[in-house]
C-alpha cells in the first residue's frame, strides 16, 4: 500500500445517498482477485449507456474528475454486501479518499484494510462539500483534520491502528509481518 499522511487534492461530488457496493461494481465484475483494471467497471451501469459507451452527463466522465483523487458521496454509501472489489475498484480508478456523513461498517473495514481513507464528516461539513464540487481539500493523518478551502479545519474519527496502517503504508499482516523479530524473540523465550 502507498502511505497517506497527507492528501491533498480536488473533490468529485456523488451526492446519491445509499450507494451500495453492487452500484459501485457490479457483480459481474466479480471474476478477477486482482485488483488491475476494476477501476474501468466502477459505477459502469451509472457511466456507461446500454451499447457500453460513456454517458457523457455522469460526473465520473467529465473532465472535472480527472486527477481527482477524493470523493465526496452521499449518506451510506458502500451499503449492502461486503466485497473488496469496491474500494479496489475505487482505488484502481485514482481514488485515495472518500467522504461522507455515513460510511457503511463493512465498506470502512475493508477500505481501510486496503489504503482507502473513509472520512466521516459532520452533516454542515458534508453540505458544503457537496455544493462546491471540485473544491481542493487537504487530509491530514497526523493531525486527523479535514481542511476545506476556506480554511477551516475539521476532525475526522480515525482508530488509532487503521491511522498506523495508513501512515506507514501497510496491511494489518505487513504489521505483523514487521513485527517478526519480536515474535521470535517472544517464542524464544516462552520455549525455554
Amino acid at each position: 500500500m502507498q502511505p497517506i499522511k497527507t492528501l491533498t487534492s480536488r473533490t468529485v461530488v456523488l451526492p446519491g445517498t445509499n450507494i451500495d457496493t453492487d452500484q459501485i461494481i457490479p457483480a459481474r465484475f466479480l471474476t478477477t482477485t486482482t485488483r488491475e483494471g476494476l477501476g474501468r467497471h466502477l459505477f459502469a451501469d451509472w457511466r456507461y449507456d446500454a451499447a457500453g459507451a460513456p454517458r457523457p452527463d455522469f460526473v465520473l466522465n467529465t473532465p472535472a474528475a480527472a486527477g481527482c483523487a477524493v470523493l465526496v458521496a452521499g449518506r451510506n454509501i458502500g451499503c449492502g454486501s461486503s466485497r473488496e472489489h469496491a474500494p479496489w475498484a475505487l482505488m484502481d480508478f485514482g481514488f485515495r479518499a472518500v467522504i461522507s456523513t455515513e460510511i457503511a461498517d463493512i465498506f470502512r473495514a475493508n477500505s481501510l484494510k486496503n489504503g482507502l481513507l473513509p472520512v466521516v464528516v459532520e452533516p454542515a461539513v458534508h453540505d458544503y462539500l457537496l455544493a462546491h464540487p471540485g473544491s481542493e481539500v487537504t487530509i491530514d493523518l497526523e493531525s486527523l483534520t479535514l481542511v476545506l478551502p476556506d480554511g477551516r479545519r475539521v476532525p475526522f474519527p480515525l482508530e488509532s491502528f487503521a491511522r498506523y496502517c495508513l501512515i506507514n503504508g501497510i496491511d494489518e499482516l505487513g504489521y505483523l509481518l514487521g513485527q517478526a523479530d519480536r515474535i521470535a524473540a517472544y517464542e524464544a523465550r516462552q520455549a525455554s
